[in-house]
């Protein structure tokens, strides 16, 4: 039991009484294949060693007490009064509404989680909040539903309670990773394969620009609805179910006035990064690192120039890496407008490359970047009965 687990063990057996059930669930990084799970692409994530913990157990009544230990807040509510709230509260309630829209037989439990994940950063943390409950009350409440049908239940919740039209790629992982592996998902269909992640000498090396990214504020659902409006233009004569049929980008040329340079500048990254996903999955089977952390730049160069979701602070990171002959790749991950980038590093070179990072950050920005060394792992989990 590592400090986290004993620590919100502890504290629930003061607060309640009583000998709650131990869960794990996972952030996850996403090697490629940024901002396309909504748009029917594909993309490759992996679930992480960091996440949210949580101890829990049926009560017994009708009542939800929830209890934050990162925020040191507290919440209670009955489960027939389940509706909207505010911050955290959100992606739990939302996920309790799914169950009770599913006719699931939920009843009130208690509940005390923390996480070694920082919100905002671009590891996910909303769906590792959302995974670890779920996974949690279908096992507690019987409620047989399978790894994959969580996943979309929390999509579902994410999109009706704190209002994030997200695809279903950050939830998917959460569930369904494996340690080693990455997963290649199809997110038009939700087939997958699993890759082995051969990092022989090099390291994962996350940093946080310490710019809080805020993905409700609804910069993320205004990409959305950009692609969204130019699929349709794509559709109005062309046989397109998706952006995948798109089979080269300068197939959209035609369609720039029409669209408007903003719309066809999304549109543009999305077949781009549908392609370098496709390619990325082929280097990785040659285990061709090389190759794919070249994707890996070109990938940010689109999300920033084309897509316009990253910030100066993420850029100038980028940039400090690609100068540095040990990274091999880097990019921002995750919805943009500040959290991480995630970089692939010498092994030899790891703390080397985030000196020189923190410090080009700190002279530009008087910002010190937080750095996170990731391993792969499993999905949700029990770790103790």
């Amino acid at each position: 039991m590592n400090t986290i687990t004993a620590k919100i063990a502890e504290i629930f057996i003061k607060k309640f009484s009583s000998a709650p059930a131990i869960y794990f669930s996972p952030g996850r990084i996403n090697l490629i294949g940024e901002h396309v799970d909504y748009n029917d692409g594909f993309v490759m994530p992996a679930a992480i060693d960091k996440g949210i913990y949580y101890a829990i157990a049926g009560n017994g009544t009708n009542t939800i007490h929830f209890y934050s230990l990162d925020f040191d807040e507290r919440f209670s509510i009955d489960i027939h009064d389940i509706k909207k709230n505010d911050n955290w509260k959100n992606y739990l309630l939302g996920v309790i509404n799914e169950f009770l829209l599913l006719k699931k037989n939920i009843r009130g439990f208690d509940c005390v989680f923390a996480g070694d994940i920082p919100p905002g950063a671009g590891m996910s943390s909303s769906a590792a909040v959302e995974g670890g409950l779920a996974f949690a009350l279908n096992e507690i409440f019987n409620c047989g539903l399978s790894r994959v049908e969580l996943a979309q239940l929390c999509q579902r919740a994410e999109h009706d309670f704190p209002g994030v039209q997200c695809g279903i790629m950050d939830q998917f992982a959460n569930m369904m990773g494996k340690q080693g592996e990455v997963i290649l998902l199809d997110c038009q269909d939700l087939s997958y394969q699993y890759f082995p992640l051969a990092l022989e000498g090099y390291k994962i090396v996350l940093l946080n620009s310490m710019v809080h990214h805020a993905l409700a504020s609804g910069e993320y659902n205004v990409r959305r609805k950009q692609c969204e409006e130019g699929l349709m233009f794509l559709r109005s004569d062309n046989p397109a179910r998706s952006f995948r049929d798109i089979r080269k980008w300068e197939n959209l040329l035609a369609y720039e006035a029409v669209m408007g340079k903003e719309v066809f500048m999304r549109c543009m990254y999305v077949v781009q990064e549908i392609e370098r996903t496709k390619k990325a999955a082929a280097f990785l089977q040659q285990n061709n690192l090389i190759e794919f952390g070249k994707l890996m730049y070109a990938t940010h160069e689109g999300l920033s120039k084309l897509y316009g979701v990253s910030c100066t602070e993420l850029d100038l990171l980028v940039e400090t890496a690609r100068q540095n002959p040990a990274v091999i790749g880097a990019r921002m991950m995750g919805g943009g407008f500040g959290g991480c980038t995630i970089n692939i590093v010498k092994e030899g070179s790891v703390n080397d490359f985030i000196e020189q990072a923190g410090a080009a950050c700190k002279e530009k920005f008087q910002i010190t970047p937080e750095a996170y060394i990731v391993e792969t792992g499993n999905g949700v989990k029990k770790i103790v009965a």
